[in-house]
């Protein structure tokens, strides 16, 4: 076999690890998964690969100097360099940390985008996108891969049994049927025992406003001559509020695409907050020169997001300004905001791109 090579189905899930350490470290890895070169069930039981990976298994690396490794975690040690494995015994030892120990802090989704938007990640694992909706159990597909039970045939009730009173064999009939709680599993029982979210906006009067019927409008016609005077003519100033938001710390915005990362991540901290709010947040400049702002819209007359703990991880990161409905620079910042069009001279930097929070 050739040197340098990293063995591996095609779309092996285990090898991203390897091929973006790879990466960022510059080795050069020849990947080899599909026939001639490869043939997962076949080429790693010939009798030449087991010499090398006695156990089989893929992802297999053979590096340039006849070293062979296999499983992702060594093969990503092996074609790091100094920089991820730690240039210390104490930095390394960190790296290498016992997996169940860590398994206690899990990652946020800010940490998860900045590295899926990295071009080392990208490189392989190309643009990779988010689970919008929880999986939901389908209990026929459950049932059809179980193994089918042989039920007993049901002998003849007894002549006794047939003159039983009728209400007499509905009770036992209930007696005898499971109750809920004993058909659910630990998991079911501990979210049924989770006392139902109380709406943050119930306390709020009914109003005019629909925001899903503008959000329909904005997402399939024109924003400047259709949506927006939409939005101005039935906008319920009374139950609903607009602010003006700026990030606190344009000096530690870097690059460009780091920036889109924390408006994003934002975004997605606040899903639940979709149905009673609208914001167009806009990035400005280039990079480390660039600046983050937006327009909301919001449910009621104060900030939304001291209703919920789960909204309050980022909003404090932003200086927040309440707008006058009816003023001229309220109706200027919606009109550029919303259609990412304008001077935006409040800004005095070029629009680079924006995100709808819909």
């Amino acid at each position: 076999m050739a040197a340098d090579n990293l063995y591996k189905y095609p779309e092996n899930r285990r090898a991203f690890k390897a091929l973006i350490a790879a990466q960022y470290s510059g080795a050069q890895v020849h990947v080899l998964s599909v026939p001639p070169h490869f043939h997962f069930g076949q080429t790693n039981r010939t009798p030449e690969f087991l010499r090398q990976f006695p156990a089989g298994k893929v992802p297999a690396f053979e590096g340039d100097d006849g070293f062979c490794v296999f499983e992702c975690n060594a093969i990503a040690y092996c074609v790091s360099n100094e920089e991820l494995r730690g240039s210390t015994p104490e930095a390394a030892a960190q790296v290498v940390l016992e997996p169940s120990f860590r398994q206690a802090f899990p990652n946020t989704n800010r940490w998860f985008l900045t590295c899926i938007h990295q071009p080392q990640f990208r490189a392989v694992l190309g643009k990779v996108k988010l689970y919008e909706k929880m999986a939901q159990c389908d209990a026929k597909k459950f049932a059809e891969s179980q193994p089918k039970r042989d039920t007993p045939r049901k002998e003849k009730g007894s002549r006794e049994e047939k003159q039983k009173p009728q209400a007499e064999r509905k009770e036992e009939k209930k007696a005898a049927a499971p109750a809920p709680e004993e058909e659910m599993d630990e998991c079911e029982q501990a979210l049924a025992a989770e006392p139902k979210a109380k709406n943050p906006f119930a306390h709020l009067s009914k109003s005019t406003f629909v925001l899903d019927e503008f959000k329909h409008k904005y997402s399939n016609v024109d924003t400047l001559s259709v949506a927006l005077p939409c939005f101005w003519e039935h906008f319920d100033k009374d139950g609903w509020s607009l602010w003006y938001s700026e990030y606190r710390f344009p000096e530690e915005l870097t690059q460009t695409f780091m920036s889109c990362n924390l408006i994003t991540g934002m975004f997605q901290r606040l899903d639940k907050l979709r149905k009673n709010a609208f914001a167009s947040v806009t990035l400005f400049g280039t990079n480390n020169s660039s600046s983050i702002s937006g327009v909301w819209v919001f449910r009621g007359q104060e900030l939304a997001f001291p209703l919920s703990p789960d909204w309050q991880v980022d909003y404090e990161s932003y200086t927040w300004r309440k707008l006058d409905p009816g003023s001229e620079e309220a109706q200027t910042l919606a009109r550029e905001y919303v259609s990412w069009e304008g001077a935006f001279q409040h800004v005095g930097k070029a629009f680079n791109q924006g995100k709808i929070f819909k």
